[in-house]
């Protein structure tokens, strides 16, 4: 009779850590989101709670990794490998988001509306990539990981118009704010970076190949794949 099995209890209790940065990391993306748009400052104030709770997963997680990961298979130790390398790119996505709400907090009111309106844009784009990133790990699904690298172009485009707008000759009033602004924009484009280097560690897990390769695969025409399709069956 065969024998099932059993995995290294270290290594599973990594894996859930990470799954929990992840979810930490998207109620702070949606905190920030919420807390830009309606302006409330306690909405705000609660990032200090996620990166407190992002720091401390860090921790655990760079503890336990070193007495795990010699204890366990080579595909293990790949998947464990990725776990710390996402849950440090969640932390610093959890920094990034403090100090954007810092500076929301100190702005206050004085954010032009527009402002508003695409902070809370590239907030939420980022909440939505962290949300795939996840499923991406989770499902060691390659197409939202390809979704993640997709949205952090139209990150940075909304993350420009900011800057491009602020850094306009100014007219009869001035933006006051533009300084906090172009940094809060700034601040939000780096957590994306960070969602994406998470999505190009899934391709690689995934798939083993890099992600310019993945991305060639995608970027195929159809009839491109399809006769390539028929050649594989016909070898």
């Amino acid at each position: 009779m065969a024998v099932a099995i059993q995995k290294e209890p270290g290594a599973s209790h990594l894996v859930e850590l990470t799954f929990e940065a992840f979810r930490v990391a998207r109620a702070a993306a949606t905190a920030a989101a919420e807390g830009i748009a309606s302006g409330n400052a306690d909405i705000l104030r609660a990032e200090r709670d996620f990166e407190k709770q992002l720091d401390t997963i860090d921790r655990d997680v760079d503890e336990l990794v070193t007495t795990t990961i010699t204890r366990v298979s080579e595909t293990e130790a790949r998947e464990l490998l990725a776990c710390m390398k996402f849950v440090i790119a969640l932390e610093r996505i959890g920094d990034l988001l403090l100090a954007f709400a810092n500076r929301a907090e100190a702005a206050g009111s004085r954010i032009d509306g527009q402002d508003i309106q695409d902070l809370t844009i590239m907030a939420s784009r980022l909440e939505k990539m962290l949300t795939d990133c996840e499923s991406a790990f989770r499902e060691r699904d390659l197409n939202r990981a390809v979704e993640v690298l997709r949205a952090d172009a139209e990150l940075d485009r909304v993350r420009n118009l900011i800057v491009v707008r602020h850094l306009e000759p100014f007219e009869s009033s001035a933006r006051q704010e533009s300084f906090h602004v172009v940094f809060m924009a700034q601040e939000l484009e780096r957590a994306g970076d960070h969602a994406k280097n998470m999505a190009e560690e899934v391709c690689h897990l995934v798939s083993g190949r890099t992600v310019r390769h993945v991305l060639q695969s995608y970027d195929r025409p159809s009839e491109q794949m399809f006769l390539q399709r028929l050649r594989s069956k016909r070898s």
